[in-house]
């Protein structure tokens, strides 16, 4: 006897029914097929646009690496060895996270990783205690850290947060040093979009110097903020970003490590997904360009 066919009266069955009918006559041999299907399945509402937007996220996580979503190095805020308990409240407050890396002598050096939830469970203990903050010791505090290549797929990476109930980890480049940190966070947001909490909402440092000749930039820093610290007259008529305008330079949505020339200036891209430009690194050229001051030249660092 013939097993009877599975009833549509369900939600479920009625909405797996109704994509096999419409959208699956054949069978599906690569993502792009997928993609295509989900296409259709959003024009024909089977299921909403955010739906589909959510599906294709998923399709695309795993061709994505750690190296795609961290932090870069340069971005980390860190808490050295010997920092005081003030120190550290201070900065927690300043900067909002609820996690740090410890190093020690300098970034290649991550000792452990604070929780503030520990800090401030001590500080709590200590203001019962009549304020005394003399037993403080930071490193028995911290936590082992979790370290990972900055190869790693992204949906492996996930699965080991979960498994370890861990929620960052340092990333390391092919020669053991620290390349940035990677959060659970960053790894959902490529599934879901940013995921915005109440220090968000407050004005981000677009620009931080790193040396005398030096700055970091947020890709998303508008061009006449870059222009009013720079004193350039790079123009916003066509691109609103300092990470548009690079990006027209180099004629393509730039990777990690390429360089562009703007003027006086050289743009290295320390931070950069398949989707979005996200910080540069501004050096101010010891040397006048040859170019003219509209011209610019980029090159690939390989």
């Amino acid at each position: 006897m013939e097993d009877e066919p599975p009833s549509t009266d369900s939600p479920r069955g009625s909405l797996l029914q109704r994509v096999k009918q419409r959208l699956c006559p054949c069978e599906i041999r690569s993502v792009d097929q997928m993609k295509s299907l989900v296409r259709q399945a959003t024009e024909t509402e089977v299921f909403p646009v955010s739906t589909g937007g959510l599906i294709d996220s998923v399709l695309d996580f795993h061709d994505l690496r750690v190296r795609d979503v961290m932090v870069p190095r340069g971005q980390m805020d860190v808490i050295e060895e010997g920092t005081t308990l003030p120190q550290l409240l201070s900065a927690a407050i300043e900067t909002g996270h609820s996690r740090y890396p410890v190093i020690r002598s300098n970034r290649d050096e991550v000792i452990g990783i604070l929780l503030v939830k520990e800090l401030l469970r001590f500080y709590a203990n200590s203001q019962e205690q009549g304020g005394d903050e003399t037993g403080f010791d930071l490193l028995s505090l911290v936590r082992t850290p979790m370290f990972v290549p900055e190869s790693k797929r992204l949906d492996a990476l996930l699965a080991e947060f979960r498994l370890t109930r861990t929620h960052m980890a340092i990333v390391l480049d092919e020669f053991g040093g620290v390349a940035g940190l990677v959060t659970i966070e960053d790894v959902l947001e490529e599934i879901v979009g940013d995921i915005d909490d109440e220090f968000d909402v407050e004005e981000r440092v677009n620009i931080r110097q790193q040396a005398p000749r030096r700055h970091t930039v947020r890709a998303l820093t508008p061009i006449g903020e870059f222009n009013e610290v720079f004193g350039t007259d790079f123009s916003d008529d066509e691109y609103d970003t300092i990470g548009g305008l690079v990006s027209n330079t180099l004629g393509h949505l730039p990777r990690r490590g390429e360089v562009a020339r703007l003027g006086e200036y050289e743009f290295k891209v320390l931070g950069a997904d398949r989707r979005r430009l996200h910080l540069l690194l501004v050096t101010k050229l010891d040397f006048e360009p040859s170019e003219d001051a509209d011209g610019a030249s980029a090159s690939d660092e390989g």
